[in-house]
């Protein structure tokens, strides 16, 4: 049985968020690296990339407007959609929200969420199960970092806010399926990012609202 925690512990450092420098997390300093580890300690090829070991463009940028912006998420319940690191629902807690639930179904995201939360003196609640194959729940606001990449995600994934009645805020540096007639940026940011991941050591990064 594998232990994600001690692997995640064993192949990342606990560094600051480069936006965000308020929030630590436990990052992999190499794209390629860990993403052999993570295969050959699954024992599978062809896996989709360790979206909990790096703090993407979108995550960072709605990271910061959430710290910056409190009251959006003060006092309310959250869901932090595809939450990766759990960065953007640690935001929201740091934020003064009322609870904030990180959704992921990868299972190391879920081991990561859990210690990064705990780094950061957080208490969150977590799920694996895939939010996207059912209605929403009565969540005050949903916050989405970085998962317009993939056609088929990014259209099941506007399925699902669009029936939602919350406050949807999204971050993306314009991903190839990001639905932007579908949305208003509201905040511009320079975002650090690796080189391994991007094309470019900066990513101009948007946060988003869902239009009504």
């Amino acid at each position: 049985m594998i232990d994600h925690a001690a692997f995640i512990h064993q192949h990342t450092e606990l560094l600051p968020v480069p936006l965000v420098p308020e929030i630590k997390l436990h990052l992999a300093h190499e794209a390629i690296p860990i993403w052999q580890k993570t295969e050959d300690e699954l024992g599978a090829m062809g896996l989709p990339p360790p979206f909990w070991a790096f703090a993407w463009a979108g995550g960072q940028a709605l990271a910061r407007y959430i710290l910056d912006n409190p009251q959006l998420v003060a006092g309310k319940h959250v869901l932090d959609l595809a939450s990766g690191s759990g960065l953007v629902g640690i935001a929201a807690m740091k934020a003064g929200a009322a609870s904030v639930l990180a959704a992921d179904i990868d299972a190391f995201s879920l081991a990561a969420i859990a210690i990064n939360a705990k780094a950061n003196g957080c208490v969150m609640m977590s799920t694996g199960e895939d939010l996207l194959n059912s209605a929403p729940q009565n969540y005050d606001v949903i916050l989405v970092g970085d998962v317009f990449y993939e056609q088929t995600t990014a259209a099941r994934c506007m399925a699902f806010l669009q029936q939602s009645r919350a406050q949807v805020l999204i971050g993306d540096p314009g991903r190839s399926y990001l639905p932007r007639e579908k949305l208003m940026s509201v905040a511009q940011y320079q975002v650090p990012v690796s080189r391994d991941l991007e094309d470019s050591e900066i990513k101009n990064t948007a946060v988003w609202r869902l239009r009504p």
